[in-house]
């Protein structure tokens, strides 16, 4: 398949849409199928058989499985798959978008996906780019988008309004010098959380600090580094947002560490509500994002369009969220 992919001067997933019947433009169809009689390419009997097969199987793509995002989404996605009688083909990624590119084309050829699932930040960086072209009328769902995407549809929350109200929530327990832990670049909820968190500092009269910013990638060791730094400054913050809970436990165990008593002289607060939440102790504050109930409508929908050969014309599929109060945050009673 890659020889005639080569030969006609496509991708090896337009061969791939050609072979299986799928819709692609008639010059990619014509250039393909002179390509396989020249080259007398032989598709493989299983395989075919196996692609026009009428059950779905539901390509997911998915990074770290020590995040707790990733296990509440593989959750979801297990349960919804059963329900709606669909096989689930796994892989993991980084967030490159070659390597993502050659993800989805193995889970296409080689696992005979005909739906996909991208959760962030997986969903962003396909997202105008010609991996999506070369689908054709497959059925993708995103799950979890920092921002809206034009071209996929996402089940997500709005991003911007959940951070602005953390922040403002911490505003109201009588703090001011809150510190912000972003989420890596490739993840478009870096921007959307932290220009949430800096609106609600303009809107409250708080002059946002740029030096109690930190960078983060979701990760609980990089979350240790990025505490380090914020509780290392001359004047230290006296409450803590981080992007996600794995970021917000990492702050918790510094403070431990050093003699920081949370939330008496030090308030964290996390984002998605996970498992872990209410593991450590004290319990975290955090923004209940109702991970399994998305991944369960993004299979819903996905399930759907297969059904009906449609794909679709939603863009974006709001979930509710809410702030979830825990021992974690409280207002300061004595300086760090």
């Amino acid at each position: 398949m890659h020889s005639v992919a080569a030969h006609a001067g496509v991708s090896p997933m337009s061969v791939s849409n050609v072979i299986n019947g799928r819709k692609v433009r008639p010059a990619t169809r014509d250039a393909v199928l002179r390509s396989i009689e020249a080259l007398n390419y032989k598709p493989n009997a299983a395989a075919r058989a196996l692609a026009s097969a009428t059950t779905m199987r539901i390509g997911l793509v998915y990074s770290s499985p020590d995040s707790a995002f990733v296990s509440a989404m593989l959750v979801g996605a297990l349960d919804a798959a059963t329900r709606c009688g669909a096989q689930l083909l796994i892989r993991r990624s980084t967030s490159k978008l070659s390597d993502i590119r050659e993800t989805i084309l193995a889970l296409v050829e080689e696992d005979g996906a005909n739906a996909l699932l991208l959760p962030a930040p997986y969903c962003e960086v396909v997202s105008g780019q010609d991996v999506l072209k070369n689908l054709g009328e497959m059925p993708l769902m995103g799950l979890c988008a920092g921002s809206e995407l034009p071209d996929v549809t996402s089940v997500r929350i709005d991003d911007f309004a959940a951070a602005y109200d953390m922040t403002t929530h911490l505003i109201g327990l009588g703090h001011r010098r809150i510190a912000f832990i972003r989420a890596a670049a490739h993840h478009r909820i870096s921007e959307t959380r932290y220009a949430g968190y800096r609106q609600a500092l303009q809107d409250a009269g708080i002059v946002p600090d740029d030096s109690i910013v930190a960078d983060g990638d979701l990760t609980f060791d990089m979350g240790i580094v990025a505490s380090e730094a914020l509780l290392n400054l001359p004047v230290p913050p006296s409450a803590i947002f981080a992007s996600n809970d794995d970021t917000a436990a990492a702050v918790i165990s510094v403070a431990h560490r050093r003699g920081i008593h949370v939330p008496e002289q030090l308030s964290v607060a996390g984002f998605d509500d996970s498992p872990t939440s209410t593991r450590l102790w004290p319990p975290l504050t955090t923004i209940r994002q109702p991970i399994i109930e998305m991944t369960n409508t993004a299979i819903e929908v996905l399930a759907r369009r297969f059904a009906e050969g449609d794909v679709g014309s939603e863009h974006t599929i709001y979930a509710p969220y809410e702030i979830v109060t825990r021992g974690s945050t409280a207002r300061m009673t004595q300086p760090i």
